[in-house]
């Protein structure tokens, strides 16, 4: 998503599962956030929606995401994961950085078996 409005079309009064990455130019998201969430796709379950913003490019895109993360402090990369407009499983960059994608998919798997 590009734009606010973009952000606030897709997230408010969501129904259904949707994944929301916090994707930026850092280390962390190319070695270990992208490639958790592309490993994760591959599970029988998974968000019936997919969407992204890029910290640090679409900005205004990105502060308008960040509200539907509250009370959680921005953070990217990022995962996010909505049942039904609410968010249900967060990972902030502390959870991200320092793992592997390997584990960052394990831990997406197991949110998507219990709310998708």
């Amino acid at each position: 998503m590009e734009t606010p409005q973009e952000v606030v079309d897709v997230l408010d009064n969501q129904s259904g599962t949707a994944l929301l990455v916090v994707n930026s130019v850092c280390g962390c998201a190319a070695a270990m956030a992208r490639p958790g969430v592309k490993m994760a796709l591959q599970n029988s379950k998974h968000p019936e929606n997919l969407y992204t913003v890029f910290a640090g490019v679409d900005t205004d895109a990105t502060s308008k995401a960040r509200e539907f993360l509250l009370p959680y402090p921005p953070s990217s990369p990022a995962i996010a994961l909505f049942k039904d407009g609410r968010l249900v499983h967060f990972l902030e960059r502390h959870h991200i950085e320092g793992r592997s994608a390997m584990m960052i998919a394990e831990n997406l798997k197991a949110a998507f078996d219990e709310y998708c």
